[in-house]
């Protein structure tokens, strides 16, 4: 891609200026965005950057760890000094292992210009070296990525090394994992050479972009683009649309980002514009409009809502699974980014009138979860009963899974799933619909929609653990926690499970007296 945006591309050829330091993410934020790579270097504070986002990172270098194996021997130029990285030292090593003919530099850093990379895999090829790109994606054909590499060929060119190949080495998302791990197998690598080629005219111009960008002292004025949410969503997003009318489209009910942006590129950011809009016909996007615009409370399909809960019979039980998805598959039949249930909520209640209980699944720390929780499922969960789950399609392909790994299982497993009833329904359906649930009908968003002042239902108040990325992140870490830090998370994880379930039985009981 060879960014057009402000005009940068005329007046920095012409001006030839000279490099600042810029790093191989740092040109990757200028490819996406040029005011992404400023606010990066002047308002950093002003990302938001969430567990989710955290736990790629983590994920990210774990998995490029690995993939320093992939070639057998390697050596590692990676240089602290004082506890921060040591880019000098590194380049030094770099230029010694490359004198030596190393077959294999890990982390190989150049520096030409005040243009610097890291290479994660330099390898011996021919009468030169390849550079090899670690992912921890599944996808390698994302055009950032062969910007990502066309840089670094870039650099080392201009440095005097001779690059013989380009390639990108990714997760094989065919690849099942049969107790010993077999890299040549989890790892595919991909000739990027072609797509290269025809990124390289790119990197001089967008270098000397991203030398006005970092040189000015104003932060560039680039709009709200498609390029915001492309290819990832941007962390500086909720500071660049602070002009923008709260709600807006961008708050809009199952709308495209491209259209959104498409709208409001058109001067249709707010809701008062959209009302007449006539491309806006969905009936719950219309509601979410009306409803905002208005200040109305809550809208109730009675009928609707009285055939929905016609489904629910007691016994009527409420579950919710938490899950991992290790990149690197850890259990015998497993693939990359496999969900694997690892912790369960059931709240229920016997009889109309009876007493909330609640039964609860954590597996141990460091063991395959899964044949475990099958088992206490079935055990916890009777056949024949009516189960609700909420966005069930989640919970039942977790349990389609565990069916058709324990043929044992399999009949109470499947019964269980076949009776599972979907919770979401009412408010995906449109039958109930606060307009403080916005453009969302998830559990986060019904939730404190319709309790907005019961503290024993916020997950702010949660310790530890208050969404399910959290979750994700913090169990896989528990087997090397201390026993006191171990039982703290474990104390949190439940705490946030059990309030999922908790949240769907309150959400039943609104359903219930809305019916009235």
């Amino acid at each position: 891609m060879l960014y057009s945006g402000q005009g940068y591309q005329a007046n920095c050829a012409e001006r030839g200026i000279g490099m600042v330091n810029l790093s191989k993410s740092k040109y990757c934020a200028l490819w996406q965005c040029p005011k992404m790579l400023w606010l990066r270097k002047y308002k950093p504070e002003l990302a938001e950057v969430d567990s989710h986002t955290l736990s790629i990172m983590e994920t990210g270098n774990a998995v490029g760890d690995l993939a320093m194996r992939l070639f057998g021997d390697f050596t590692e130029v990676t240089v602290y000094t004082d506890g921060e990285i040591d880019l000098p030292a590194m380049m030094r090593r770099t230029q010694e292992e490359i004198a030596k003919d190393t077959p294999v530099i890990c982390e190989a850093s150049f520096e030409w210009n005040g243009l610097y990379c890291a290479v994660d895999i330099l390898r011996r090829e021919g009468d030169g070296w390849a550079i090899y790109e670690v992912k921890s994606s599944t996808s390698d054909d994302k055009a950032v990525y062969i910007a990502d590499v066309a840089y670094q060929k870039f650099v080392l060119e201009h440095c005097g090394v001779k690059v013989t190949g380009t390639y990108l080495v990714v997760l094989n998302r065919d690849y099942i994992f049969d107790g010993t791990l077999d890299l040549q197998k989890l790892f595919k690598v991909t000739d990027v050479g072609l797509a290269v080629a025809f990124e390289q005219d790119n990197v001089a111009i967008n270098t000397r972009i991203a030398e006005e960008v970092l040189k000015s002292p104003d932060e560039p004025g680039d709009d709200l683009s498609i390029h915001c949410n492309k290819p990832y969503p941007c962390a500086f997003w909720k500071y660049c649309s602070r002009h923008v009318p709260s709600p807006s489209v961008f708050d809009l009910y199952r709308l495209p980002f491209k259209k959104k942006i498409a709208y409001y590129q058109q001067g249709m950011a707010g809701f008062d514009k959209l009302l007449h809009c006539p491309d806006i016909t969905g009936d719950k996007q219309l509601r979410q409009i009306e409803y905002a615009l208005a200040d109305k409370g809550t809208y109730l399909d009675k009928p609707a809502i009285r055939d929905f809960l016609r489904l629910l019979r007691y016994p009527l039980y409420f579950l919710d699974f938490e899950t991992i998805q290790p990149a690197v598959p850890q259990y015998v039949g497993t693939r990359p980014y496999t969900q694997i249930p690892f912790q369960y909520s059931l709240h229920y209640i016997e009889s109309e009138g009876g007493a909330l209980q609640h039964k609860e699944f954590l597996a141990q720390p460091g063991t395959d979860p899964r044949r475990a929780l099958a088992e206490q499922l079935c055990a916890d969960i009777p056949f024949g009963v009516c189960t609700t789950a909420y966005n069930k399609q989640f919970e039942c392909g977790r349990i389609r899974e565990l069916a058709a790994l324990y043929p044992d299982l399999a009949p109470h497993l499947l019964n269980i799933e076949s009776n599972i009833v979907d919770l979401l329904i009412p408010f995906q359906s449109g039958y109930y619909y606060n307009r403080a649930m916005g453009g969302s009908f998830s559990i986060k968003s019904v939730l404190p929609a319709i309790f907005p002042d019961d503290p024993a239902l916020d997950y702010h108040n949660l310790e530890g653990v208050h969404n399910g990325s959290e979750a994700m992140s913090i169990f896989p870490k528990m087997k090397d926690m201390p026993p006191e830090e171990q039982a703290k998370a474990r104390h949190d994880l439940l705490k946030y499970c059990e309030l999922d379930t908790f949240a769907m039985v309150k959400v039943r009981q609104a359903l219930c007296e809305a019916a009235e």
